[in-house]
């Protein structure tokens, strides 16, 4: 029930604060420990298992080791030279290969990744990068930049593919968007191969616009929604021209349910709970598929897995024959178990 917890919260802070006078944050007492320690730190570089994260609140970066022990702390450089010297004296295995680096949604930890990492990294051998980011207090910009250097960091990889969920895409897709901006900060890395995006909301997200309506735009419910959630609810327009659609193949697995209806009755149309399937729609992907499975299960659902494995290898979901590109906005067919 985990994937719940979020918009839970979110749900429940928009009846118990619709009466209350616009406050700062800093009016409300928050005891973010039991919200989850994984919403206040963000990689900033990711070597197999080990980590550099910084903080969202205080800015300090910590160095993990694969067990999440906390070996040192401090600025980033001091958090470097710690790993490069863990690196030689226990004697670290360089990357190589092949990478798919996996992004997890919106109010949730790289945790809910691990299936289908797992599967990734034993039957496609690719080189696992598990991204954690603190997705309910910094704005994609933030996400996107991390990301940045991740990437920069994965050194002796020779290819480079993204398995993202839900707001993950839109990270990728604001790392890819710098590029087009004035005086921009990274250039999108030449070994990136393949994406497979995993209910994306990527034309938006009316769910997160009726929360933030129910919220009244009060200073404590964006607060606690944080700058990502909030660009998707009140700043979208702005937020997209900051997206680019990838160059890349990519292809998108939405979870709908074939009846017009979905699921979540604040919704209009086909819906997995949380994104409307006419939400996840991209003009340029490679393949696309309709799935009968709810958002917080897309990455653990066995049809969805082998589909992500698929295209990862091949640039399909199934065969060649079977492929649904996205060149307009026309409906799809929904797929259905076997």
């Amino acid at each position: 029930m985990r994937h719940w917890f979020f918009p839970t919260i979110i749900l429940a802070a928009a009846l118990a604060v619709r009466s209350l006078p616009a406050q700062t944050p800093e009016s409300y007492n928050i005891n973010w420990k039991k919200l989850g320690a994984e919403q206040l730190w963000s990689d900033d570089f990711v070597y197999g298992s080990w980590r550099i994260q910084a903080s969202a609140i205080s800015g300090q970066y910590r160095l993990l080791d694969p067990m999440d022990v906390r070996r040192t702390s401090g600025t980033q450089q001091q958090c470097r030279d710690a790993f490069l010297a863990l690196r030689r004296s226990e004697k670290l295995p360089s990357l190589d290969g092949r990478a798919v680096i996996t992004l997890h949604g919106f109010g949730r930890s790289r945790d809910h990744m691990a299936s289908l990492g797992t599967l990734l990294e034993q039957q496609g051998k690719f080189t696992w990068i598990n991204v954690s980011y603190a997705s309910t207090r910094r704005s994609l910009d933030d996400h996107a930049e991390s990301l940045a250097h991740i990437i920069d960091g994965l050194e002796g990889i020779d290819e480079i593919n993204f398995v993202c969920h839900s707001l993950g895409n839109l990270i990728v897709r604001r790392y890819l968007g710098e590029a087009a901006q004035p005086n921009a900060r990274w250039k999108p890395d030449p070994r990136i191969k393949r994406m497979v995006m995993l209910g994306p909301p990527n034309n938006g997200a009316q769910l997160a616009q009726v929360i933030a309506e129910l919220l009244n735009d009060n200073d404590f419910a964006r607060f606690v929604a944080g700058p990502s959630a909030w660009q998707l609810a009140r700043h979208w327009d702005e937020t997209a021209k900051l997206l680019a659609t990838p160059t890349f193949e990519f292809g998108i697995i939405s979870g709908g349910f074939g009846d017009g209806r979905g699921l979540n009755p604040l919704l209009h149309g086909d819906d997995d709970l949380i994104v409307k399937v006419e939400e996840t729609r991209l003009a340029g992907a490679t393949d696309f598929r309709v799935v009968a499975c709810r958002h917080g299960r897309l990455m653990c659902d066995p049809l969805v897995q082998p589909y992500v494995l698929s295209f990862l290898e091949n640039g399909y979901f199934s065969t060649p024959a079977e492929k649904q590109p996205i060149v307009s906005t026309e409906p799809v067919t929904p797929a259905v178990a076997p």
